[in-house]
């Protein structure tokens, strides 16, 4: 089985004015772009979170750059 993207975004119609990114590998989240909310996939405790964090919100910010830079490239391709 060919290895999945490290993230991907994702939409849905019952919510038009939200947009996600998902984090495919451990630990999984989705990623509410416009409320900032992250929902763990994974069972996480949170000592996990706490003895990670910094971790954590790396893996967080970098779902945000790989949105910013999926937008500019659509924006780019839709000119």
């Amino acid at each position: 089985m060919k290895q999945l993207p490290e993230f991907l975004i994702a939409d849905n119609s019952d919510y038009p004015d939200e947009i996600y990114v998902f984090h495919t590998q451990y630990p999984r989240f989705l990623l509410n772009i416009v409320t900032e909310e992250v929902e763990w996939i994974d069972d996480i405790s949170e000592k996990e979170v706490q003895e990670n964090k910094d971790a954590l919100i790396d893996l967080i910010n970098r779902a945000f750059l790989f949105y910013d830079r999926e937008m500019e490239k659509y924006e780019k391709n839709a000119d």
